[in-house]
């Protein structure tokens, strides 16, 4: 393998990258980065390779972070993140995401998308998903009112998906001017209303190997595929030890293949069930489950993994790596099968994303 690998973690104490050797087995690792302000998610500029990082901080507000040599050295800007001086004030970005045209998004607390095409310089916000008609009902998650997931197409950049807690999914196919909810066919089981068009805490939405409108969800209410864009989802829990979790990844290149980890649900501690650590994965598109827990702790693992602390690289075979709520970071070298212990001591991991080149 001659490709180089980095690991991005972003922390409430900064981002750090570990940088993998040849054969991802020995890795060095960097940071705090970003001047230690809390990091929500690290992503990749597809194209350019550039790192984005979404960052708040309790003093300084919100802020997108960029840099060009691999976290090396950082700039960082705030300037549009806002909904005016009429609207409520943004708390932090919980996801930033480059499209394949460039244009980068940035989901905030509070709910909100804000969308910049010159390179992390200056934001506006998308106003259109802001003003849906069920913009005065949308409620907040335990973790807050938050856009956390942001799906672009991979061909169209009219479309794009997002995930709002707990809100439910909205695509967009104008370029962000008019939005439509994505949620039919996904429970809510603490909604008076069982199946409602909005109103279900999705936890991340993922786009699959194929693309277009191939999509997986893992959400408060179970684990959900749709073929159609999410204009319909079907239920793919099946024998997942709990319907309750945060993150998941896809697989590169099967279009059938997605990793997640399930944990126990909201009132009964949200760690992985029994104290036994495991990354569940299908291979066919939900039909089956199967464990994976060799080489993770198998008792007294009380520990979570949060909605961005997942990912998978594209290298052959695909590696598969995630952080847990304690500072620990796995990764796996064979799609899954068998995980090591990469870092340890690390502040609470928010997220996990892979650099390959």
């Amino acid at each position: 393998m001659s490709d180089r690998c980095a690991l991005l973690v972003g922390t409430p104490k900064g981002a750090f990258v570990l940088d993998g050797d040849s054969d991802r087995q020995t890795w060095t690792m960097r940071g705090p980065l970003c001047e230690g302000w809390p990091v929500h998610d690290v992503s990749v500029e597809p194209g350019s390779g550039a790192l984005l990082a979404a960052a708040g901080s309790p003093w300084f507000g919100p802020a997108v972070w960029r840099s060009e040599d691999l976290g090396e050295t950082w700039t960082h800007s705030s300037e549009g993140l806002t909904y005016g001086d009429d609207g409520p004030k943004v708390a932090t970005v919980w996801n930033v995401t480059a499209a394949p045209d460039g244009t980068i998004y940035a989901g905030v607390e509070p709910a909100g998308l804000f969308r910049s095409t010159d390179r992390g310089e200056t934001w506006s916000h998308v106003e259109g998903l802001t003003n849906h008609p069920s913009r005065a009902e949308w409620m907040p998650g335990a973790g807050g009112l938050i856009l956390h997931s942001i799906v672009p197409h991979p061909t169209d950049p009219a479309r794009i998906w997002v995930g709002i807690s707990s809100v439910g999914a909205f695509e967009t196919r104008d370029g962000g001017a008019t939005w439509e909810t994505r949620n039919r066919g996904v429970r809510a089981e603490f909604s008076p209303e069982r199946y409602p068009e909005f109103g279900q805490c999705v936890h991340k939405l993922v786009m699959a190997a194929d693309g277009g409108d191939h999509l997986y969800q893992q959400n408060h209410c179970g684990v959900y595929r749709s073929l159609d864009g999410g204009q319909q989802w079907e239920e793919i829990t099946g024998t997942l030890p709990s319907d309750f979790g945060f993150p998941m990844a896809a697989h590169p290149r099967d279009p059938m293949t997605v990793w997640t980890i399930p944990l126990n649900g909201a009132d009964r501690g949200r760690y992985v069930p029994d104290g036994r650590m495991a990354v569940w994965h299908t291979s066919d598109g939900g039909g089956s489950w199967v464990r994976s827990g060799d080489g993770l702790p198998q008792e007294n693992a009380y520990v979570g993994v949060l909605r961005e602390a997942m990912a998978a690289d594209r290298l052959d075979p695909v590696g598969v790596y995630f952080g847990t709520s304690t500072g620990q970071l796995y990764g796996s070298r064979d799609e899954g099968r068998t995980w090591s212990l990469i870092a340890d001591h690390l502040p609470a991991i928010w997220s996990v994303d892979v650099f390959v080149g």
